[in-house]
């Protein structure tokens, strides 16, 4: 062993115990590991950032804006509304909702897909009289699964095809990981869904999002052409059922009633009042085909300058021009200024620049207009407008924030271009037309020119900590690879475990990267081992594509702990879980991942 094979293992392993017990985030550590290897001349210093221009960092960063665009424009609702079933057992809707996971976590970033179906599966699991854990660790290990079935799935899989290319050999195509990731993420979801989901521990939840505030009065105008139109109260029970929704009033006009006939015959133009939760307002407002009466109609423009000519005093523009729309939770504090004061009073749309869209009062109801509705000590209200306009009210008028809402509004045109564009990217990656890295910047470009995602929001759409950490360890895997060193762990491991065979060694490969897996960040795990899995082919001669699939297959399985995947960890509180619950399930299905991956991998890329 050389001196600099012993300086950049050692480093390796202090970044590894790192990971793992140090309470610094994973990009610190990715971050000291690189300056590390700078300092020790073991990663050249004019190299020490090319990290950051690597295709699979820049893809990481498009995929995770195009994601965004396809969770806040609604489009994921609309799948979600269509392919969960309504009235189905425990067995079948659990796999429709982990193979729904599955499928979106293929072309969308896995946490987004977890993100956007959490509410339905605690929904689901309340209809089911399940402990929430048992829909959500089957939901959470489902979008796992899928991101290994595509090159954009999960960023391990872009490291490496990353890898690849640096052999030589080029990049891996969009779907080269589908044949193998099909069967994994197959026999995985038919496993969780006939007998895992059963070996989950139940669990009381402990709360997903620290306060109630109650289900919303929210007022909400039938569209021309929405599917509400010619309905009639009863002809819309099952979706305001599945919803658990129900409509407390009706205005026509001038006319507001308090009891809707269930014969009255809606029309366009109608308002409903909807009395919902916060988390079923949206799957309300788009199976009925209803916007928010109140909403700002385009979303990625800045409030207008507008004057009431009823006040003599209104001069001034809406405040916080420029800034971001945004939904807000705000609750009135006892000793605020607009208690006994309406919407109307105090002039919210056209002073502040601020809509009501929704009001919760615990206990209690009203047929008023929201803009009506004199507020009390204690109201929730849900406000739209710009961040500054929003904060500035609040404080002026005694209102406490409570939370962001990420309420998806219905918006048709931003659903069908965000489906359009990325539809795009992928084909443009799919077909070789274009490298994945330039088809998906393109695809985030086009989303920008055409506002399908606002500007200001883009950067915030990406998660900094997965690409600093990836673009720092790319240097550190290099020099893995320079100095020899992974050649001499790959020798270690096959003259003492594997012994020349090239299955074993492969089988040992896919553990040891599960194993890690589990405990540190999977695009670390994949960046540590690649260089590993390359040496260990090389010194078997054998195909180098298989060994890389296997790192891939591994880096991807991370089951038997809430810190090895970012959604292990987000199931955590809402499922109730305790650290040592995940192996339940986790175990056995990697398993199942080990029993189904070897056959298929030595199948299709056969040593």
């Amino acid at each position: 062993m050389t001196f600099h094979q012993a300086l950049i293992l050692g480093i390796l392993a202090v970044t590894v115990t790192m990971f793992l017990r140090t309470p610094w985030r994973h990009d610190m550590v990715a971050m000291g590991s690189l300056l590390l290897c700078v300092f020790a001349g073991l990663v050249p210093a004019a190299d020490a950032f090319a990290g950051f221009g690597h295709p699979a960092v820049i893809t990481v960063a498009c995929v995770l804006v195009l994601s965004r665009g396809l969770q806040t424009s609604g489009a994921i609702d609309v799948i979600t509304r269509t392919l969960l079933p309504a009235s189905a057992g425990p067995t079948l809707t659990i796999a429709a909702v982990t193979g729904l996971a599955t499928v979106l976590s293929a072309f969308m970033n896995n946490v987004g897909a977890l993100a956007l179906l959490m509410p339905v599966s605690i929904q689901i699991a309340s209809r089911l009289g399940l402990p929430p854990g048992r829909v959500l660790m089957p939901l959470a290990f489902g979008s796992i699964l899928g991101g290994m079935t595509t090159l954009i799935g999960t960023p391990p899989n872009l490291i490496v095809s990353g890898f690849r290319a640096q052999t030589g050999a080029g990049s891996f195509a969009l779907f080269d990981f589908s044949p193998v990731g099909l069967a994994v993420a197959g026999a995985g979801v038919l496993f969780v869904a006939l007998i895992g989901w059963r070996l989950v521990p139940a669990r009381e939840r402990a709360g997903m999002e620290g306060f109630h505030t109650g289900a919303y009065l929210t007022e909400a105008r039938i569209q021309e052409g929405g599917k509400a139109v010619g309905k009639t109260l009863r002809d819309l029970g099952p979706v305001l059922d599945a919803a658990d929704a129900q409509i407390v009033g009706f205005v026509r006009g001038a006319h507001r009633v308090a009891t809707l006939p269930p014969n009255q015959v809606l029309h366009t133009g109608d308002i409903l009042v909807i009395e919902a939760e916060p988390e079923s307002l949206a799957q309300t407002l788009t199976s009925l085909g209803l916007t928010l009466v109140e909403d700002v109609k385009d979303k990625n423009q800045t409030v207008p300058k507008t004057k009431d000519l009823t006040d003599p005093k209104e001069t001034k523009p809406a405040a916080g021009e420029g800034s971001e729309i945004v939904l807000l939770e705000v609750a009135v504090r006892p000793d605020a200024g607009l208690i006994g004061r309406s919407a109307t009073d105090l002039l919210l749309r056209s002073r502040h620049g601020i809509n009501l869209l929704a009001l919760s009062r615990q206990g209690q109801r009203s047929i008023k207009r929201l803009r009506s509705v004199r507020f009390q000590a204690g109201d929730v209200l849900l406000l739209q407008g710009s961040t500054d306009a929003v904060s500035a009210f609040s404080s002026e008028h005694g209102c406490v924030p409570l939370a962001r809402r990420e309420i998806r509004v219905p918006d048709k045109r931003r659903a069908v271009l965000t489906s359009v564009i990325l539809g795009l990217a992928v084909a443009g990656a799919a077909f070789g037309l274009l490298p994945a890295a330039v088809a998906f910047a393109a695809g985030v470009l086009a989303s920008m020119a055409l506002k399908v995602t606002p500007v200001r929001t883009v950067y915030d759409a990406v998660d900094w900590p997965v690409v600093v950490l990836l673009a720092a360890l790319i240097p550190v895997a290099g020099a893995m690879e320079t100095t020899g060193a992974a050649d001499l762990v790959a020798r270690a491991l096959l003259d003492n475990i594997a012994q020349g065979h090239a299955v074993i060694g492969l089988v040992l490969i896919l553990v040891v990267t599960m194993t890690l897996s589990d405990f540190m960040n999977n695009a670390a795990t994949a960046a540590v081992m690649c260089p590993i899995a390359l040496s260990t082919a090389a010194q078997l001669k054998v195909n180098p594509d298989s060994f890389l699939m296997a790192v891939a297959i591994g880096a991807s399985c991370a089951f038997l702990t809430p810190i090895g995947h970012q959604n292990n960890t987000l199931i955590l509180g809402p499922g109730g879980f305790r650290f040592g619950d995940y192996w339940r399930l986790g175990l056995p299905l990697e398993l199942v991942v080990l029993a189904v991956s070897i056959p298929a991998l030595l199948h299709f890329w056969p040593l």
